[in-house]
């Protein structure tokens, strides 16, 4: 991606379907671009995604041509920008400020051998309950310092949460149970589904899915550092969790039953049955389909027909009452190698993932946190984790 001209880097950033591509050229001499990492509530359920990242676009908005993106009115003042058929979230407008520069998703760059972007801060933090991925994301940049995480806003007199916020006493932990059904909502409201625990104890331990705690029967989470997933959802770290069909339900009890296979959730789609809300697809790869709202882009579902009766949920767009990281019904592999994190190689995201996997482990052994299941069957076999 270097550029031919001498001292400057072609910036490009696109869509997984590319069907939207955006090129500029910035001087090397004003890199890396500051960006920073959202935690509110709206920018977890627009994205699928526990967090936004962002950083601005160095070109002037009035040359940047958006016609083909959709619009989403985020907030009174800003709206996201985002492709209608791949749901990938570009840019965000600025409505009452033409010159502002357009923000950019960082996970919509491209990977190029070269540090573009440098974290500045985690906002509205307090928003998670739990930390939510600030907990895997404290030392985000290559010189390895701490970042800073608001309450809030990081302007008009910003709120800092301490390093050892929230507290264990505060976290649901490890074993403990919390939840026996989560809602599964977008920002807009259109997707409005309920994730149910499932009843798994009358399973032996060899009989039980392979998304299954053996001991305490929660649903696996994972991290992803695939190029697919980060441009679907706009972010560099993405988090999955992953459910039977069966344990879906609509959360209005006026759909009838949820679909129990991927093929039949995608002939609800297709015949654009009420019950289903806003809810689409885009056909990523041969067998392979993820489902996101068409209103405001929020990732929901991954389909794959090699297990085509348990679907990925996108954990961002879970309303646990414990927090963002919904420990309650959620095992995560905290510390363990990021799926597809070879994607990153050759480029600024192959430090992240290692710097990510290392906060991983510090959250996990700072709370005392065995290593989840599915980390240490993979580790003992040498394994990478796959979809």
């Amino acid at each position: 991606m270097a550029s031919t001209m001498e001292g400057t880097i072609t910036l490009t950033v696109h869509c997984l379907c590319e069907a939207n591509v955006f090129k500029t050229e910035v001087a090397k001499s004003k890199l890396p671009l500051q960006a920073h990492m959202c935690h509110c509530d709206s920018c977890r359920h627009v994205s699928g995604a526990l967090y936004s990242s962002e950083t601005r676009w160095p070109e002037p908005r009035s040359n940047v041509d958006i016609s083909k993106l959709k619009v989403y009115h985020f907030s009174s003042q800003i709206s996201l920008l985002f492709c209608p058929t791949c749901s990938t979230p570009i840019f965000w407008l600025t409505r009452n400020d033409q010159s502002r520069l357009l923000g950019v998703w960082t996970g919509a760059l491209a990977n190029v051998n070269h540090d573009i972007v440098k974290f500045t801060d985690h906002i509205f933090v307090g928003d998670t309950l739990d930390g939510g991925a600030t907990e895997w994301l404290r030392h985000p940049n290559a010189d390895g310092a701490e970042i800073k995480r608001y309450k809030g806003s990081d302007t008009e007199k910003p709120e800092d949460l301490p390093e050892q916020w929230p507290s264990t006493a505060e976290l649901t932990g490890y074993e403990a149970k919390k939840e026996s059904a989560v809602p599964i909502r977008c920002k807009c409201k259109g997707v409005d589904l309920l994730l149910n625990r499932g009843d798994y104890s009358d399973f032996k331990e060899e009989d039980l899915p392979f998304n299954i705690d053996p001991k305490t029967h929660k649903l696996l989470a994972t991290l992803c550092g695939c190029d697919s997933c980060r441009l679907q959802c706009g972010v560099d770290v993405f988090n999955w969790t992953f459910a039977e069909m069966k344990n879906i339900s609509f959360g209005n009890q006026n759909g009838g039953r949820f679909p129990g296979h991927q093929n039949d959730l995608k002939k609800l789609v297709d015949a654009r049955d009420l019950a289903i809300g806003s809810l689409t697809y885009h056909a990523s790869s041969p067998g392979v389909l993820r489902f996101f709202c068409s209103t405001c882009s929020a990732c929901i579902f991954y389909s794959t027909d090699r297990r085509p009766t348990i679907i990925d949920i996108a954990v961002g767009v879970l309303e646990a009452s414990d927090g963002a990281l919904a420990e309650g019904l959620l095992s995560w592999t905290y510390g363990a190698r990021i799926d597809y994190r070879e994607d990153g190689d050759g480029g600024w995201r192959k430090e992240l993932f290692d710097r990510v996997e290392k906060d991983g482990e510090a959250y996990r052994t700072a709370r005392s946190y065995p290593k989840n299941w599915k980390r240490v069957d993979d580790e003992k076999e040498g394994k990478i984790g796959k979809k």
